[in-house]
């Protein structure tokens, strides 16, 4: 049987990014897949800018990345209360590609923050954010990572017991997700 196809995006563009580390600690814990992250360094949308010089190929290139994947991992720290910018913008410019990688797509969201509450917030946000591509969004358990960059020992990995239980809990969900989609 071919390996699982797991595609990150990460609502964080910093070198290190805890979210970015969290993605990458998650498809650790699901075992045999190819992980890749997506780079979502886009434009900012502008529909002038879309009308006059079309949809940009990274664009293009990520959705592509999306409908290829078995699922996608979505995580995002928490900016002002809300998700990153970065991620809505990319969410925006996916949205213009013909067709929609993501209706039925299993996804994983996650948040991994600076505060004591994991970006709980931001993660509430970026669900809605996904609910009109109609993906089949794990609804637990939550991973909100709080004060995050006191998460990851030397190597990257995740340090606290119970982060560890329960992101492997919601690998295993989206496995099982993955299977019964039929999306393989």
């Amino acid at each position: 049987m071919a390996r699982y196809k797991l595609l990150g995006i990460s609502g964080s563009l910093r070198k290190d990014a805890t979210n970015t580390r969290l993605m990458g600690e998650a498809a650790r814990l699901f075992g045999d897949a190819d992980y890749s992250l997506a780079d979502i360094r886009f434009p900012l949308y502008d529909g002038d800018d879309e009308a006059a010089n079309g949809i940009p190929q990274a664009v293009h290139d990520v959705a592509e990345q999306v409908r290829a994947a078995d699922a996608v991992l979505l995580s995002t720290p928490e900016y002002n209360k809300g998700p990153s910018g970065v991620i809505k913008n990319a969410l925006d410019w996916i949205s213009r590609v013909e067709g929609n990688p993501w209706d039925g797509k299993p996804v994983a969201v996650m948040s991994a923050a600076a505060g004591r509450a994991g970006g709980e917030r931001a993660q509430m946000i970026l669900r809605s954010f996904m609910g009109p591509f109609r993906p089949l969004i794990l609804q637990g358990p939550e991973i909100h990572l709080a004060a995050s960059v006191k998460e990851f020992d030397a190597t990257g990995q995740l340090t606290g017991e119970m982060y560890v239980k329960e992101l492997t809990a919601l690998m295993q969900s989206l496995k099982l997700q993955i299977d019964l989609s039929g999306s393989r």
